[in-house]
């Protein structure tokens, strides 16, 4: 089978703006402890939970527009600044580990008095952790949302496939220049992006390059198949223009998963670069969660399992492949 030709399918949303019916949200920032240690989060919106995961070298500030965008669909959104990052301490050595920060953002849940499943939407990094955190703990998942997230296998040298996990350090690094380009999102994306990557980079340097090797090593292929066998809603988004995260990757996740990936126009950062058409694509996938959520509410304990399958099947695509709910 052709990875290429039937595990992605495009989509070329016109960049827009939030409805007029949907005023703005007000993203407060606020502290709480996770683990007895100091932890730094956003949350904007009512109604029913999505946790955002954001990338290397990030935190909760740069992604402020995409949590309102999220928000303004009638949800209370959480976005973390994760440990090593945005003034939330970073892991002891013994949980360094993708499933350590798993771990972690279970325990900001229950800190939090987040009792029901949240989606969880994960961008590069931050999608490896939210694969970490629904296989290692389910019952905090409802489903998934990876945007250019890492966790594949597979980097192209030439005309060689490489495992992932042979990718060198720098060549992340050529890439990440090439991002921001053109310069009409050079404009969008660096004042955003530098509001929390200079911080860090000169708050906690270490933490930076620690979590950029623990990056650029996920594959978390075997972690995918387990949550496919579990029935668990996946929607794995990657654009065009993505040099951080090679398509093989994004085409490896998507087989893992047995979902039919949804390719945007845009670079690794493209939710940043314009978050109302980020909202616009993930649109779907908040409906269909919502349904299951008033289903699960709704219905005794002993139906929810089968009404969750047939929400799952509300959000097939046309040839019938369960997954992503985007057009």
């Amino acid at each position: 089978m052709s990875a290429n030709a039937e595990t992605s399918h495009a989509a070329h949303p016109e960049p827009s703006v939030t409805p007029a019916a949907a005023p703005r949200q007000v993203v407060v920032e606020k502290r709480t402890f996770v683990q007895g240690r100091p932890a730094a989060y956003s949350v904007a919106g009512a109604g029913m939970p999505v946790v955002l995961l954001h990338g290397w070298a990030l935190a909760h500030h740069t992604y402020r527009d995409v949590i309102a965008s999220i928000a303004a669909q009638g949800c209370r959104v959480i976005a973390p600044a994760m440990p090593g990052f945005g003034g939330t301490h970073e892991l002891p050595a013994s949980d360094f580990s993708m499933a350590g920060y798993g771990r972690w953002v279970a325990d900001l849940l229950e800190a939090l008095g987040v009792t029901e499943p949240a989606v969880v939407v994960g961008h590069s990094f931050g999608g490896g952790v939210a694969i970490r955190l629904s296989h290692d703990h389910p019952d905090r998942v409802r489903s998934l949302v990876l945007v250019n997230s890492v966790g594949g296998s597979s980097w192209r040298k030439g005309h060689v496939l490489h495992s992932i996990t042979e990718r060198p350090l720098w060549d992340w690094g050529l890439h990440f220049p090439g991002d921001v380009w053109p310069i009409r999102q050079a404009r969008r994306v660096l004042p955003v992006v530098a509001e929390d990557f200079l911080p860090n980079l000169v708050r906690n340097p270490r933490a930076v390059i620690k979590v950029a090797n623990l990056a650029r090593r996920a594959d978390l292929r075997s972690e995918l198949e387990d949550l496919r066998r579990a029935g668990k809603p996946i929607t794995i988004l990657w654009a065009s223009r993505d040099g951080i995260i090679p398509r093989e990757s994004f085409e490896a996740m998507c087989v893992a998963a047995g979902v039919e990936g949804t390719v945007v126009e845009g670079s690794h950062s493209w939710l940043l670069a314009d978050p109302a058409q980020f909202g616009e694509v993930i649109t779907n996938d908040m409906r269909i969660a919502k349904m299951a959520r008033e289903l699960d509410q709704k219905a005794p304990a002993k139906k929810r399992r089968g009404l969750r399958r047939v929400v799952s099947l509300l959000g097939a695509t046309d040839d019938g492949q369960p997954g992503s709910a985007n057009t």
